[in-house]
């Protein structure tokens, strides 16, 4: 089975340059990209590479509409704004944050199911540092779907990912 260097959070050079010795992917998040460091971060969509996994969230971070709710602070808001060139709301943002994750030139791209869905801050996954309340999120019932299925398929077939 093939690796994933997990080179997320305090990570030193000897990290990197063991991931790139090996040839190991690394994980990158759309979430993470538009910070005020956005032209250097090698989470800006522009600076994936293709030999990485990129998510548009992980398990330890806000579901998209959480984050756009909750977190997400003007200045980066901005950024995002005229990065794709639409006005993000809490309709759109899950689809926007999905379409650049589809966009790079990341080898993979993980959604979670909570994105896809656009569901907001309470079915997020994990609250790191803290020792209850954590993985209880579980996929309910699906409603339905045709439109979801409709627009991955969409996704796959724009971005060259299937």
């Amino acid at each position: 089975m093939p690796f994933v260097a997990e080179d997320l959070g305090m990570i030193d050079q000897e990290v990197y340059d063991l991931r790139d010795q090996f040839k190991l992917p690394g994980m990158k998040v759309v979430q993470f990209g538009f910070g005020k460091n956005m032209p250097e971060s090698e989470h800006n969509p522009l600076n994936i590479n293709h030999n990485s996994i990129v998510y548009t969230g992980t398990h330890d971070n806000n579901t998209i509409k959480g984050w756009f709710k909750q977190e997400l602070d003007k200045e980066t808001l901005k950024r995002i704004r005229k990065f794709q060139g639409v006005k993000l709301n809490g309709r759109n943002v899950h689809l926007e944050m999905i379409r650049i994750a589809y966009a790079t030139q990341a080898k993979l791209v993980i959604v979670p199911m909570q994105d896809w869905l656009g569901l907001d801050e309470k079915s997020r996954m994990n609250f790191p540092s803290t020792t209850s309340g954590n993985w209880k999120w579980k996929l309910p019932e699906l409603p339905e779907v045709d439109h979801l299925e409709k627009k991955i398929i969409d996704f796959g077939k724009t971005f060259g990912r299937f």
